[in-house]
């Protein structure tokens, strides 16, 4: 009977964790608080296995060891998953789904009587990998363990900065100084805004850094960087490819336009970047496979092409500050950026602002030149041009809170002794 209701919970906990993914994936993509979930699911997986073969007379002595045991794993876990959500705080602040799930970890700790400090559960070893022939060409390796092309997603960052994530919202930043644009395993990007020289609100791109990380025999790690003026088509060790696996180059530069563009592909993760100086400011476009943009760890939190920039730091694109306060030239802005944008999208928007904000026609390129890299990598060309509005991830918040609250209901039900 014991066994039974093990088993039974944790049923409903798979198919619970399954219907908050399916229906809300804006769940994962805001601060990942599924992950969380999804190690609690492994974690308790084989709890109550190992005592099916109990009998006899000894059947009511075992079936209490059995919920001795079982009771003891689940408390483990539920403290591997209140150390997991505290990891995310930062990243979680304000989402209800987040504060739902630390609550109802709260009360399972408090209702099975579980110690506050003991040990936790062992994270599974993911399956060992063989190096093949492929091992530092992305595509082809994916092609060939999955029998399909890997997804791509888009990242754009230029202008004054205008952030397109990887989960297409889009942000403008009031973010001076070095801010992280992607952390994963793979790679380290950075990017640095200062004030521009003529305008009272304005701030710029003015340097880009780009480190690719060590990664088993296909690179060693390396440096990339750019400043304003200074948008060299090499690494920081002056070479222009780097890392070869049986005749193959893992990284590559090259240049368009020397000294104003350049163009990285780091094959060996199937990632694409392109580094251009438009005016006086740096922008930067990615193109890399979900699977590398989703490989980091929950302390790996703070990344504006994914999570975009903090609320604390956004500006309304819609209403940037004058470049001259006596001086109106909204009008003007809307004509000139009319004139070189197809749509009045995020990209006419950003336009806009950074004439306004600055009062520098020059700066209506660099939304011109991230367009135009967005045509490049995204495939789908209606996916190209995003609207200034809600996204749909956000319609359907209290179905997100209704669904964890659900999910802990059951596990206090299920799992009382």
């Amino acid at each position: 009977m014991a066994l039974w209701a093990a088993s039974q919970w944790k049923c409903w906990i798979h198919l619970t964790l399954l219907l908050v993914q399916v229906s809300l994936p804006e769940a994962a993509t805001s601060c990942h608080i599924l992950r969380c979930n999804s190690d609690f699911v492994a974690a308790t997986l084989d709890l109550g296995s190992s005592s099916s073969g109990s009998s006899g007379g000894a059947a009511g002595g075992a079936a209490a060891v059995s919920r001795e045991a079982v009771n003891a794993g689940y408390c483990s876990a539920l403290r591997s998953y209140a150390m997991c959500t505290k990891r995310l705080s930062r990243a979680c602040r304000g989402d209800l789904a987040y504060h739902s799930a630390v609550q109802g970890i709260e009360d399972l700790l408090i209702q099975h009587r579980c110690p506050r400090v003991g040990p936790t559960a062992q994270p599974r070893p993911p399956p060992a990998e063989t190096l093949s022939g492929d091992t530092c060409l992305y595509e082809r390796s994916f092609f060939s363990r999955e029998g399909q092309t890997p997804e791509y997603l888009h990242c754009s960052v230029f202008g004054d900065p205008h952030i397109r994530t990887f989960n297409n919202d889009f942000h403008t930043c009031a973010v001076p100084g070095a801010w992280p644009l992607i952390d994963n395993e793979y790679l380290y990007v950075q990017a640095t805004s200062s004030p521009t020289r003529g305008g009272m609100y304005a701030t710029v791109l003015t340097k880009i850094t780009i480190i690719f990380k060590n990664w088993r025999q296909c690179i060693d790690q390396q440096l990339y960087q750019a400043e304003l003026d200074n948008v060299p088509a090499a690494f920081a060790d002056g070479s222009m490819w780097s890392g070869e696996w049986r005749g193959h180059r893992s990284l590559t530069v090259r240049t368009l336009n020397p000294g104003r563009h350049a163009e990285i592909r780091a094959v060996h993760v199937g990632t694409v970047l392109v580094v251009r100086q438009s005016g006086r400011s740096l922008g930067l476009s990615v193109l890399s496979p979900r699977g590398v943009v989703e490989a980091f760890r929950p302390e790996q939190d703070l990344q504006l092409c994914v999570w975009g920039c903090p609320p604390s730091q956004r500006l309304n694109t819609l209403h940037p500050p004058p470049s001259d306060p006596l001086m109106s030239t909204a009008l003007s802005a809307e004509d000139h950026c009319a004139g070189l944008l197809p749509a009045r999208d995020v990209y006419y928007q950003a336009c806009v602002f950074d004439l306004i904000a600055s009062g520098d026609l020059n700066s209506s390129m660099a939304a011109v030149s991230a367009l135009q890299d967005a045509q490049t990598m995204i495939p789908d060309r209606e996916g190209v041009h995003l609207l200034l509005v809600g996204s749909a991830g956000h319609t359907r918040p209290h179905l997100t809170l209704l669904l964890l609250l659900l999910l802990l209901s059951i596990l206090g039900t299920l799992s009382r002794p």
